[in-house]
């Protein structure tokens, strides 16, 4: 299996050496030059398994062998057995026909732990194989930057540096990413925006010889790992409802587009999708875009789900290298008219083709709030602000399947949003409930490329043998 980048200006890589790429040379992103198929027979085999059975049969045919079975079944069984609850992620029926995945029994609340679990230890085996080190870095909108601190922090091989919006990421999501007091992790609060965060990142890759000293390598869902991880837990829910003998439908709280993205990759293997309903807030970049073809950038509006707070999804970028038959040529264009304009129209084909699968829903502050009290005073769910937004557009959408809302953080990490809806202040789990007495640590720093390599530069120690072999 080889893994071409959507600009088409880099060579094909294999699994693992895209795993460390994370980026492109060419500033594309990976993905696969093709995509394995599942029988029907082996997708309703799923029904009743362990999830990090499911995981290992969707995944391993993408790794094409670089990862002796027993190792990647190893790899997949540390990364899961950390989860509060014995299914991973567990589905809860709300409504007649509509459910919401619990991808949040993680050690840091989020759905990005299922994905960054299995990222880190993936990492760290490439890592240990090639006795190299490496320096991750990513931008967090919250829940990213906690989950890539929780698993990699401690490990040998690696340095964390992850910038996030300052004053934009709620307590819970900074104190997460500001406490560990591992000596590898660096949090950076960037005065900027989410959008910011990822373009300094980007800008590091695109920065060959930064690349080449530091060893950079990329945690965010630019990293096509991350993607793949996430395709797993599709399987899992439609399966409980049906599939392969009935489609199913998803509804993604969407921000970098990656998580939604997973879902398209579960159809082409070959899950039986039928709508992929895109839900946002006010930040509603992906509604206009899918409504009127036009992708334009129109400012950061801070809200209550801080996650979506985005404006740039780089995941798009994937799906429209695929709905433009993978020109390369064609979404290089597109892709200049964005950094010289702020946007672009998305060609009428390939508009089609996106609206063939895709549906998209913004979701105002005012009805996120009211979701969240409508659907704890019902059912006794309390879903955070970022799920709230997915159920209020799940319910928006016309679908005669089961349909699934994902629930992609523990209401507990914004807290004061929960409370101003319900009246009910959530308690965190056990396992973080002294986590706003443990001391903070964080740098802030402007928005200004220079200073950000600058400080990544002097910490990093994969640009120092010396320090890295003591």
């Amino acid at each position: 299996m080889k893994y071409i980048s959507t600009r088409g200006e880099s060579p094909p890589l294999a699994f693992m050496e895209t795993l460390l790429a994370g980026l492109a040379p060419d500033g594309g992103l990976y993905l696969p030059e093709f995509y394995p198929r599942l029988a029907e027979d082996e997708i309703a085999a799923f029904a009743g398994k362990p999830y990090a059975d499911v995981a290992r049969a969707v995944i391993a045919p993408f790794i094409g062998g670089e990862i002796e079975p027993q190792a990647l079944q190893g790899m997949i069984e540390a990364a899961y057995c950390t989860f509060r609850h014995p299914a991973i992620a567990p589905l809860a029926q709300i409504d007649g026909n509509l459910f919401v995945l619990e991808l949040f029994h993680g050690r840091t609340l989020a759905f990005k732990d299922i994905a960054m679990q299995l990222l880190a230890r993936l990492i760290d085996h490439a890592l240990k194989a090639r006795r190299q080190r490496a320096t991750i870095v990513g931008a967090t909108s919250g829940d990213t930057g906690a989950a890539a601190i929780e698993a990699f922090r401690g490990l040998s091989q690696v340095d964390v540096f992850i910038l996030f919006p300052h004053g934009r990421v709620s307590d819970v999501q900074r104190r997460q990413m500001t406490t560990t007091g591992a000596d590898n992790v660096h949090a950076i609060a960037i005065e900027g925006t989410f959008d910011d965060a990822q373009a300094a990142i980007k800008a590091m890759f695109n920065h060959a010889a930064l690349r080449e000293e530091l060893k950079l390598c990329g945690v965010n869902s630019i990293n096509w790992a991350r993607i793949l991880a996430q395709t797993v837990y599709y399987f899992t829910s439609a399966v409980v409802l049906g599939a392969p003998r009935r489609p199913v439908s998803f509804c993604v709280p969407t921000g970098n587009f990656g998580d939604i993205f997973a879902g398209w990759i579960a159809k082409r293997m070959g899950l039986p999708i039928d709508r992929l309903i895109v839900s946002t807030n006010s930040n509603d970049i992906l509604p206009r875009a899918l409504a009127t073809g036009s992708y334009a950038v129109n400012g950061v509006h801070a809200t209550q789900s801080p996650s979506m707070d985005i404006q740039v999804s780089s995941n798009f970028e994937r799906l429209l290298f695929e709905s433009l038959g993978r020109d390369a040529a064609a979404l290089r264009a597109l892709m200049a008219q964005l950094r010289q304009s702020g946007g672009f129209t998305i060609p009428p084909p390939a508009l089609a083709a996106i609206r063939a699968e895709f549906d998209a829903f913004a979701v105002s502050e005012e009805d996120t709030t009211r979701e969240i009290a409508k659907t704890f005073a019902q059912t006794g769910f309390l879903p955070d602000p970022h799920t709230a937004v997915g159920i209020h557009a799940a319910r928006k959408a016309q679908t005669t399947t089961p349909l699934v809302a994902l629930g992609t953080a523990h209401p507990a990490k914004f807290a004061a949003a929960i409370e101003r809806a319900t009246g009910v202040p959530p308690a965190l789990p056990e396992t973080l409930a002294g986590l706003k007495d443990l001391p903070e640590l964080y740098t802030v720093l402007p928005n200004d490329q220079s200073e950000i390599e600058r400080f990544v530069r002097a910490r990093a120690r994969a640009a120092t043998p010396k320090r890295a072999a003591s």
